[in-house]
């Protein structure tokens, strides 16, 4: 009686513990990649074949059209038949998979947040690059059409020489990226951006200032600019910067005082923010690279004689400094006194402090001796 009574409970004991850990299939290693946009990211877990077979037979100049067939191809396992043909895994082994932290765009077409099965139907020409709802898969065999949840189109591209294949992340800006399959001779881009990655900075910033971060006024001068600067909510930060000026220890310095100025003058009102920028200008932490960048945002905004009396006021307070010369010349020239401008264009050459303003002042003298503008 007890015989029969172990055996099943050694068998369940068995299945409970599961199977002991053994090399992967074919020597193909798993890797992982992934690529930070901002505050979102991308990853993709995948197995990783070489161009040389498990027996040492290199098969370079075999992989494309041959091992990984063009195509759609009838694997004869799973889903995969003659009337249900299947793409190929993107790699080995398992299902390639790639996640998306946050909604995004393949391509310039939109995919939801979510992890995907990765597939690809490889062209001489073209490549068909599929993200399936199914990432739990073994490779593509049981792959099914009505479960894509988007397709692309792709070029691929000559490639310098890759044994393994692999996964890449290139061309990485702030809110855009390409990902790229390279193997053997070949490479497969897709690029993937965020449309939104202002909107995800403003969001979390918010979320940041409800915490501890809120206490620190510094927080809501940086957090006002970066709405003013990527199309955010004025009124959001204006308020923003009040708090800045005016809680947790805030002050009304040049920075606070300028940049509620430049809202002022992104909501239309001139004549409250020229007020302010009075004040700022007066304020000893003022700077004289802080009073000429903002003198040259009066010039991209058209306010050319306010300009011009931001860079007089720089000029008396802070004389004989780089760049006071520079910012006469272009004060002057945006009100088309370019006898004037080139006067102090010349003056800023002869103490300009390194090769590429050089080069600027040389071009901008050029152009005020023609009578044409600098800015």
């Amino acid at each position: 009686m007890k015989k029969v009574v172990l055996l099943p409970a050694l068998v369940w004991s068995m299945v409970s513990f599961g199977q002991l850990s053994t090399p992967p299939s074919g020597g193909n290693q798993k890797a992982v990649v992934s690529q930070y946009m901002g505050l979102t990211h991308v990853t993709i877990a995948y197995s990783s074949p070489d161009v040389t077979a498990p027996n040492g037979q290199s098969r370079e100049g075999m992989i494309w059209g041959q091992l990984v067939p063009y195509g759609l191809s009838n694997f004869g396992f799973g889903l995969s038949s003659e009337t249900n043909p299947s793409p190929w895994r993107a790699g080995a082994n398992e299902n390639t998979t790639i996640t998306f932290s946050h909604d995004m765009k393949v391509e310039g077409q939109a995919i939801e947040a979510g992890t995907y099965g990765l597939h690809m139907i490889p062209g001489e020409e073209e490549w068909v690059i599929i993200f399936s709802h199914n990432s739990d898969a073994w490779g593509s065999y049981f792959y099914l059409e009505n479960e894509d949840a988007l397709r692309v189109t792709v070029k691929p591209e000559e490639h310098e020489f890759t044994e393994w294949l692999t996964y890449e992340f290139n061309d990485r800006q702030l809110a855009q990226c390409t990902a790229s399959l390279e193997w053997e001779n070949l490479r497969i881009p897709f690029t993937i951006s965020v449309p939104y990655i202002n909107e995800l900075y403003m969001t979390q910033m918010e979320q940041e200032l409800q915490g501890q971060k809120g206490f620190v006024p510094a927080n809501y001068s940086t957090a006002a600019n970066f709405a003013l600067n990527n199309g955010g909510s004025l009124e959001k930060a204006e308020g923003w910067i009040n708090t800045a000026m005016t809680s947790f220890g805030g002050q009304r310095n040049f920075n606070t005082l300028m940049i509620k100025a430049r809202i002022l003058l992104a909501k239309g009102s001139s004549a409250e923010a020229l007020t302010l920028v009075e004040e700022a200008l007066d304020d000893p932490s003022a700077s004289v690279f802080q009073v000429h960048s903002f003198g040259r945002r009066l010039i991209q905004k058209g306010m050319d004689a306010e300009a011009l009396m931001v860079f007089k006021w720089n000029a008396k307070r802070f004389p004989d400094t780089w760049p006071i010369n520079v910012g006469l010349a272009r004060g002057y020239a945006a009100n088309g006194e370019y006898k004037k401008a080139l006067k102090h264009a010349r003056a800023a050459l002869e103490k300009a402090p390194d090769k590429l303003n050089e080069d600027n002042l040389t071009a901008a003298i050029e152009k005020l001796e023609n009578n044409q503008d600098i800015n």
